[in-house]
């Protein structure tokens, strides 16, 4: 069986990795998206990144394909993407399957939002 952990270990091996600390620098600049994939509850509970896009991380692949009916335009602008979930598993899995679908451009907070917040990270309520 192939083990969560060594998938994701193996994901970051490939996908840009940011730092908590490199994401919080370019949060607000032009071209940059961060895209939440946590699930709807954990940003009710817990708060997001500020303008951050949220998608569920089961729509992912579904909103990045362009010629899939559930297509969002947010994937499609050619901007930066910083990916994040709550410690970095879902992100770096997440970033990997971006990368493979040819989104350019994707990178993604090993730490996660909880290592966004214990960085003084701004933290904003849901959408």
């Amino acid at each position: 069986m192939k083990r969560v952990k060594d998938m994701v270990a193996a994901a970051n091996e490939t996908v840009d990795c940011l730092s908590a600390e490199e994401a919080m620098a370019l949060h607000g600049q032009d071209g940059v998206t961060f895209v939440d994939l946590r699930d709807p509850r954990e940003l009710q509970r817990d708060g997001m990144v500020p303008d951050a896009f949220h998608c569920p991380r089961g729509m992912l692949e579904f909103w990045i394909d362009p010629e899939s009916p559930y297509a969002k335009d947010q994937f499609q602008t050619g901007n930066r993407f910083v990916f994040y979930c709550a410690s970095g598993w879902r992100s770096a899995l997440s970033a990997k399957v971006a990368q493979d679908m040819g989104l350019e451009n994707v990178s993604h907070i090993v730490n996660g939002f909880g290592g966004w917040k214990k960085a003084g990270g701004a933290v904003g309520e849901k959408g």
